[in-house]
């Protein structure tokens, strides 16, 4: 059996927001960081590494309190230079070291603040993976009625290629906004249809939170 593992992206201020998203509770009081791990590991991921940054400790509190160990590992990392971007979170989260064990043979990448992205769209797409033969250089990629979104599936060649890449726009100069989605921008996609599961919007007012 092909292991994967996922990767959680939620270091950001949440500038628009008015606070960290790793921090925001929707409107039943879930906190919205734990639902977008849980997902990731009952979907098919036997690890979950979680990409803090502002507010870290509190974050990390939230996941030591409430995450469920019994569906799979849990392993939270602070990106340091999380304020250049989000190639700083995507560098320090695929620079990760796996425990000891084999590594993963995919990374599904997932964004915090996507609350209605549940464990059957990262399930469909890890099925679809495994289904097509686990192929080491595929990328699959979540859709919501045609549109590319998250989460998103690469086989262990992207993800040392992409780790190369965020790297190497961190060593430029200024802010490093480089994201997987310039990455993929030249690369063959295979788009996994999940809009009957999910919208895959996110949220990013207060407003989106009602």
């Amino acid at each position: 059996m092909t292991r994967v593992s996922g990767l959680l992206l939620a270091a950001g201020a949440g500038r628009r927001m008015g606070r960290p998203k790793a921090l925001l509770r929707d409107a039943g009081g879930a906190s919205m960081l734990v639902g977008a791990v849980e997902p990731l590991l009952a979907g098919g991921c036997e690890e979950v590494v979680v990409v803090l940054g502002a507010e870290a400790e509190a974050a990390r509190a939230l996941l030591t309190d409430a995450v469920d160990g019994s569906l799979g590992t849990v392993r939270a990392v602070v990106a340091e230079d999380w304020e250049r971007g989000m190639a700083a979170s995507l560098a320090t989260g695929l620079a990760e070291p796996a425990p000891d064990g084999p590594g993963s043979d995919a990374v599904v990448v997932q964004l915090v603040d996507l609350p209605d992205v549940g464990a059957a769209v990262v399930s469909r797409v890890v099925k679809t993976w495994r289904d097509s033969g686990a192929d080491p250089a595929a990328i699959l990629r979540a859709a919501y009625g045609g549109e590319p979104g998250h989460p998103v599936l690469l086989g262990d060649d992207h993800r040392v290629a992409l780790a190369a890449e965020v790297a190497s726009a961190l060593r430029a100069e200024g802010p490093a906004d480089y994201g997987a989605r310039h990455y993929l921008a030249d690369k063959q996609v295979q788009l996994v249809e999940c809009g009957d599961l999910a919208s895959g919007h996110d949220v990013d007012r207060p407003e989106d939170l009602q």
